[in-house]
């Protein structure tokens, strides 16, 4: 618990944090890796080149000031950054060094207004999270069970173009699934440079069954190749082929299937490239629990970027209580014949609307999209505890702000 010393500091922070987040967390950033270039390996640089991960922090700290004394509101948010350092394999050791340089930073930019008593309640503040997020990423280890930072070989037994923006890789160790996950679930992949520049970790969502006898990632190809977030999906689309071996992580996430075997409907919403989780969960509930009402709705640009039509169909033929919805904003292209074609935005809320009300929702996308999408739902009467986000960036905390 914050001292009583330290409370009204970290109280008086919140403005300052609207005010100044982004300024901070840019100059953490610079200062920490400046020193630190090692950690470049843990760190997405390309969510740094774009300025989504100092966006995210800035968030994040703001919204750790704002809610210190609530934890109940605080802990979703805490599950998913842990499993987001676990899939990283942050360690002990690197808090420390993350501790000095937000510090620091929070010195630097605030200049005088930074007294030894502020600096004080945040060092106070940031080790009480910074405790509670080692002894959470502990346990999350302990039941992978995995070491930190532990990758293991995966063997491409196929690749398959999808459309021409996405490939399925299909992963197989020793001729079989590497292990169990759950529906929605990411693993990272490893991209080593060459002449010893390091790696960078991507995470992709699983995008199959958990029965199915591998792991499959579906990966958009980023068309930016010589930019940092463009040079691992590159590098897979053009480089990784049949026969060669991948180095990834464990499955991590904690947006999953809650329910599989339960009677309770289920939506399942996506757009773009969001579409992957949301496969993993339409694919293991057609294995499992073919009889469940499922809900289906994905929006892409047109039917010439509609990906998966295979699976969708098998789920269909499988599937007698599915019923899905396609939203293109364009009809360039042919659409596939799955029915329920729409040419405009998705309305969440306007879709089978006496059944969404009772539904568990599930969503992945762009973050607009899911923005439009809860809003749209939650107006029309859905509980907010019944929508469940796959969400990386600043969106995480957007109900804590």
């Amino acid at each position: 618990m914050l001292s009583a010393t330290a409370r009204p500091y970290i109280d008086a922070s919140v403005p300052v944090l609207r005010e100044h987040g982004i300024d901070i967390t840019r100059v953490f950033y610079q200062n920490m890796l400046n020193a630190h270039p090692e950690l470049k390996n843990l760190f997405n640089m390309g969510n740094q080149a774009n300025g989504i991960q100092q966006q995210s922090l800035a968030a994040a700290v703001f919204a750790y000031a704002a809610n210190i004394d609530n934890p109940s509101a605080l802990a979703p948010v805490v599950k998913r950054i842990v499993h987001k350092h676990a899939a990283v394999g942050l360690k002990p050791e690197h808090y420390p060094i993350v501790g000095e340089h937000l510090l620091g930073a929070i010195k630097q930019v605030l200049g005088d207004a930074a007294s030894e008593e502020l600096i004080a309640a945040w060092g106070e503040a940031y080790w009480l999270l910074a405790n509670m997020l080692i002894e959470e990423e502990k346990s999350l280890y302990q039941a992978t069970p995995t070491t930190p930072g532990e990758l293991i070989s995966l063997e491409v037994i196929r690749k398959v173009q999808e459309t021409d923006h996405i490939i399925s890789f299909y992963l197989q160790a020793d001729g079989k699934s590497p292990g169990p996950f759950n529906p929605g679930q990411y693993i990272s992949v490893e991209m080593q440079f060459d002449q010893g520049r390091g790696r960078q970790l991507r995470q992709y969502s699983l995008s199959d069954s958990t029965e199915a006898p591998w792991w499959r990632i579906s990966v958009k190809r980023e068309q930016e190749n010589d930019k940092p977030h463009g040079q691992v999906s590159n590098w897979l689309h053009d480089e990784v082929e049949v026969g060669e071996t991948l180095r990834v992580t464990p499955a991590f996430g904690d947006f999953r299937l809650h329910t599989i075997q339960d009677s309770t409907p289920v939506a399942l919403l996506s757009a773009g490239v969001g579409i992957t989780p949301i496969l993993s969960m339409l694919n293991t509930l057609k294995d499992r629990a073919p009889e469940r009402p499922v809900y289906f709705a994905h929006a892409t640009r047109s039917p010439a970027w509609q990906t998966h039509g295979q699976d969708i169909q098998m789920a269909k033929l499988n599937m007698p209580n599915l019923e899905t919805a396609f939203f293109y904003e364009s009809m360039d292209g042919t659409a596939p014949g799955l029915g329920g074609v729409h040419n405009g935005y998705m309305d969440a809320g306007a879709l089978w609307p006496r059944h969404l009300k009772n539904a568990e929702i599930y969503m992945c996308g762009p973050i607009g999209f899911m923005q439009a999408q809860r809003k749209s739902l939650m107006e029309a009467g859905v509980p907010a505890e019944r929508i469940h986000r796959e969400v990386f960036g600043p969106d995480l905390l957007d109900h804590l702000l």
